[in-house]
């Protein structure tokens, strides 16, 4: 699974029932709350389904923990700047960053915090390895290990830190930019290295390959299946990392790396191109791929046993996104009769069940799901910008 079921974003910036006639019910939306805002968005959940993310609408966007018991709270700001929660992990424990908008002394820029129940929040930051002005939080792992990226002046690198060595950079494949994307309980570190020493525009990689790090390995350059780029997207306990790779035509594929055998193509559905977001415990690999003639992309299940599976009957263009060491799946499908936009949940016994936003909204995604079988993504309105609200659905097996 992915570290601590965590939505990756840029780090520059009830129960499923059997109805009386045989079929299923859908699980019913839990709406998490707001802080007030029109916009909020959940982006990572442990597994006692604690969900943290960022609410957003007024300037500047504040972070927030969810828990049963609590409802939604803010986690407050380290100055007055713009502050998102990332991960939270089987602690409770809470990374994300925070920005200064106002005079607080030695903040400048963006920093990573730490927040727990008995401290609150704190500043990670200080003093970075190569003393840059701005950090983001990526994950948090089981053991406190903080993984994200800081800027170095002449690029961004990326970082582990933990109480014991405080902030550490873990290296580069000799480029300018190093984005982490997951970190194990293993501290094994995932994500992708670009191999340009120069700076590009800002919004734009270069090429790059995806990389694993460990504290007695270093970073180790992870390859390609032939093209020029590739990138790591998880990893489970195992060092089992999954992720897309460029092909010697250009396109990408889903890849699982093993230390036993590198770096292995795991296909298509049929078209030229695939990519892979999460693994589990057991090795099972969810993400999407294109169809013969590239017109529709479909959610897919790998196995070493079956290989990719398709997991979309009704519907263009679904996205698994992640998948528990249970075997559900979750994500998002897209059907064209009616036009609509759902998330769902995969299981091998009952398929792909549809999950329906909450009342009043039109569409609706699905990212995280832990073990216990929480599902958590948000209901919105499809072409309405500032109109998206947590939502929770229970799953069963």
């Amino acid at each position: 699974m992915r570290a601590m079921l965590t939505l990756r974003l840029p780090l520059f910036l009830g129960c499923i029932l059997f109805a009386a006639d045989g079929a299923l019910a859908q699980p019913t939306p839990i709406d998490l709350g707001t802080l007030g805002d029109s916009v909020t968005y959940p982006l990572g959940m442990n597994n006692r389904g604690d969900v943290v993310g960022y609410s957003s609408g007024r300037l500047p966007s504040r972070a927030f923990l969810w828990t049963e018991k609590t409802g939604m709270f803010d986690l407050g700001a380290l100055d007055s700047g713009a502050t998102t929660a990332v991960a939270v992990n089987d602690r409770g424990q809470v990374v994300g960053t925070s920005g200064a908008n106002g005079p607080r002394p030695g903040l400048h820029g963006s920093h990573v915090f730490l927040w727990t129940k008995q401290d609150g929040m704190v500043d990670l930051h200080a003093p970075p390895p190569n003393g840059g002005l701005n950090s983001f939080a990526g994950a948090i792992n089981d053991r406190g290990r903080v993984i994200g990226t800081y800027d170095v002046g002449s690029g961004y690198h990326a970082f582990s830190w933990t109480a014991k060595e405080g902030m550490i950079d873990l290296g580069t494949l000799g480029g300018w930019r190093v984005v982490p994307a997951a970190v194990s309980n293993r501290d094994q570190v995932v994500g992708r290295s670009s191999l340009i020493p120069a700076p590009v525009p800002v919004f734009e990689f270069g090429q790059g390959h995806a990389f694993s790090w460990t504290p007695a390995g270093g970073l180790v350059d992870l390859g390609t299946l032939g093209g020029p780029s590739s990138a790591a997207e998880a990893v489970n306990e195992k060092g089992d990392v999954v992720g897309w790779a460029e092909v010697e035509e250009g396109v990408s594929h889903a890849f699982l790396w093993t230390k036993q055998d590198g770096m292995v193509d795991l296909g298509t559905l049929g078209g030229t191109f695939s990519f892979a977001y999460d693994v589990n415990e057991a090795g099972a690999i969810v993400g999407y791929s294109a169809l013969p003639g590239d017109t529709e992309e479909h959610a897919f299940l790998w196995t070493k046993q079956d290989g990719m599976v398709d997991l979309t009957l009704d519907g263009f263009r679904s996205v698994a996104y992640a998948i528990n060491d249970r075997g559900q799946v979750v994500g998002r499908n897209g059907t064209l009769d009616p036009l609509s936009i759902h998330a769902f949940v995969w299981t091998a016994s009952k398929g792909m069940v549809d999950l329906a936003p909450l009342p009043g909204y039109a569409s609706s995604e699905a990212f995280l799901v832990n073990n216990s079988g929480q599902v958590v993504g948000i209901s919105y309105t499809e072409g309405v910008v500032a109109d998206s609200r947590p939502t929770m659905w229970r799953a069963t097996d």
